[in-house]
């Protein structure tokens, strides 16, 4: 038994995508966004793992890991900015936090 084929490991991974677009276009909680990028990156390390599992190439898991890497890092500024404007008392609202004020 083999499981599934590529093809339906591409669909779930440009349907995770699209959801994560559409989270970071449409919402506006800096948490939502962040969240929707990192859904974004998973569907991109889900493709990568897939493409490389079908090519039999190893390649791809070890950029997925690259990436996982990177994800971790934008996790950790991402959530310190977040940190840091709640202990300002500031919104949390993308569309107001436009210009960085010192």
């Amino acid at each position: 038994m083999a499981g599934p084929d590529v093809a339906w490991y591409l669909a779930v991974s440009s349907f995770l995508f699209g959801i994560g677009a559409l989270g970071v276009l449409i919402r506006r909680n800096v948490l939502i966004v962040l969240l929707s990028l990192e859904l974004m990156l998973n569907a991109g390390n889900l493709a990568l793992i897939a493409l490389a599992r079908h090519w039999h190439n190893g390649a791809g898991q070890i950029f997925a890991l690259a990436v996982m890497a990177v994800a971790a890092s934008e996790v950790c500024v991402g959530l310190g900015l977040v940190v840091a404007l709640n202990r300002r008392n500031l919104s949390l609202d993308v569309d107001r936090l436009s210009e960085l004020r010192g």
